[in-house]
């Protein structure tokens, strides 16, 4: 495979950085085009040698510059108009999560993507992390039997960590906090590992730090998934000792599994790359009590080397060979959720998907 042209468009998005890197560390991207509305968030971009062209005017870069796929890194409240801008030239999309600030702007993406004939992503890359992979591949080969249950904690430094005059923290530009921020990864991962939906949501969010924001801050959500398992998901900006910003916090994370035969838990982030098993089905049971460690190669990118495994792919889907990793569908099944639990919060009731 010849390596490719990319662009980078939007340059002050929190992940903005870390997607530069993953681009920069891609042994398939041979050079990169950088956009930002913001002249000076363009001439101030820490740039390499894969740069070929860096804007502030979008109609000009589309006019001057050819790209096989570019990453939409806009504000969640302007990320839909500039993929559809980008569908329009023909372009490949892989965008940040959540792509829009609702389920009808989520919508309006997937439908320009396939009206174009284009591939859309999602940056779900935490599904090529090895111990979620290997989760899937436990589960989906029957080491614990039929799932009953699963749970999930994603809880991370407080706001004020966080700088609480961001646009994250303002429901009109953001669409939502800690679950369309951060607990969009694990809700992806838990039907994910499961290859499973979730089909109904009950759900008690609030906004307890204080900070003078207007999204949530906590959020206690339960589900049940296609294959008639019960799940839950903690999220909350929390936790009171925390390095600053949006590369750096600590974490409380957990990801666990509970079959009839045994069961699957790891630490997604903050903790160690192991996968714990335990199980008592045939081919598990004469040791009941497994641990698969990794060590992961240091790479500069975001997710390190299986972030770069996860761009790869998709650079693959655009050049016609498979699907993306995780494609818009993926990202309107999690806006739907999420604005479910939202509806479900407000009413009180379960909400049915």
């Amino acid at each position: 495979m010849q390596p490719v042209r990319a662009g980078l468009f939007g340059l002050t998005h929190p992940h903005s950085e870390a997607h530069f890197k993953t681009l920069v560390a891609s042994s398939q991207v041979a050079e990169i085009v950088l956009y930002d509305a913001d002249p000076s968030a363009v001439n101030g971009f820490d740039a390499t040698d894969k740069v070929a062209g860096a804007y502030s005017d979008l109609h000009a870069l589309l006019d001057a510059e050819t790209m096989l796929f570019g990453v939409a890194c806009a504000r969640n409240d302007q990320n839909p108009d500039l993929c559809l801008r980008l569908f329009e030239r023909g372009m490949h999309v892989i965008s940040e999560k959540p792509i829009g600030t609702s389920v009808a702007a989520v919508s309006r993406v997937v439908e320009g993507a396939a009206k174009a004939g284009v591939q859309l992503g999602v940056m779900y890359q935490n599904r090529y992390h090895p111990a979620a992979r290997e989760a899937r591949r436990l589960i989906q080969g029957g080491a614990i039997g039929r799932v009953m249950a699963c749970e999930s904690r994603m809880v991370t430094s407080q706001v004020k960590f966080r700088d609480p005059q961001h646009w994250l923290f303002d429901r009109s530009i953001s669409g939502g906090g800690i679950l369309s921020w951060l607990g969009c990864h694990y809700i992806d991962l838990l039907c994910y590992v499961m290859d499973a939906d979730i089909v109904s949501v009950s759900a008690l969010v609030d906004t307890l730090s204080g900070e003078d924001i207007d999204v949530e801050d906590v959020a206690s959500v339960s589900f049940r998934f296609s294959n008639g398992a019960l799940g839950s998901l903690q999220a909350g900006y929390q936790l009171a000792i925390s390095g600053a910003g949006y590369m750096g916090p600590n974490y409380d994370t957990y990801m666990g599994f509970r079959g009839h035969m045994g069961r699957v838990f790891w630490t997604p982030s903050g903790g160690p790359s192991e996968v714990h098993l335990e199980s008592v089905a045939k081919g598990w049971h004469t040791a009941s009590r497994r641990t698969f460690d990794y060590a992961l190669p240091q790479v500069d990118a975001y997710g390190g080397a299986y972030g770069v495994a996860f761009l790869d792919d998709f650079i693959r889907s655009a050049l016609g060979n498979g699907a993306p990793p995780a494609c818009g569908e993926d990202a309107l099944k999690v806006a739907k959720i999420i604005e479910a639990t939202y509806r479900s919060n407000a009413t009180g009731q379960r909400v049915t998907l």
